[in-house]
């Protein structure tokens, strides 16, 4: 990784290798620090717990074998795919799930060529979190194709009040991690940030 020393500061190249082009990432705003924050609390506990995983949040480069460079905001690997955990320097290779919060700025990447390079490259779930809509949408790999699996969407107040008996029975508050057994996240607890 590529760094620079000012005054005894270290400052981190925050770049990507996409599509062959290099972009640089932008620093995350508050709101998507908190909600990978949650996240990657969530995936430390259940790990801690099951001893099967490891969860690496913004910032650690994923490299794939078409060259990109990827520093997705959540990489999970199970340790049966440890080997790609390589010296604790970087992922050398497809996560077993991804998870990518939208921004203005990188938002076209991550609904795009990054997905497409996810799924090419075998990430078998990844996530879409929107902030805006407080939604997570679930992609997961089947047959070397990603399918949406399920669009999870927070509801509270006068939005949960308004859907029929039937559709409150069927809302679904958390979200389901495939890749692992018996872990679900709630939507509430990924979107509840503030101060």
């Amino acid at each position: 990784m590529a760094t620079e020393i000012l005054n005894d500061a270290v400052f981190y190249d925050r770049h990507e290798i996409i599509g062959g082009e290099k972009f640089m990432s932008p620093a995350p705003n508050l709101e998507h620090g908190y909600i990978i924050g949650r996240l990657h609390f969530i995936f430390v506990n259940y790990f801690l717990i099951h001893k099967n995983g490891y969860v690496h949040a913004d910032n650690t480069d994923v490299h794939f074998s078409d060259e990109s460079l990827y520093k997705p905001d959540l990489s999970v690997v199970l340790k049966e795919s440890a080997q790609i955990l390589e010296s604790g320097k970087a992922i050398y290779g497809a996560p077993d799930m991804v998870v990518e919060v939208l921004a203005y700025s990188t938002r076209n990447n991550d609904l795009g060529i990054k997905k497409d390079t996810y799924e090419a490259q075998g990430v078998r779930e990844y996530w879409i979190v929107d902030p805006w809509a407080k939604s997570v949408s679930v992609y997961l790999l089947r047959d070397g194709k990603y399918f949406l699996n399920g669009r999870y969407i927070l509801l509270e107040g006068a939005d949960f009040e308004a859907l029929t008996d039937e559709e409150q029975a069927e809302y679904l508050a958390e979200v389901p991690v495939s890749i692992v057994e018996g872990l679900s996240i709630p939507l509430k607890f990924i979107f509840d940030w503030g101060y």
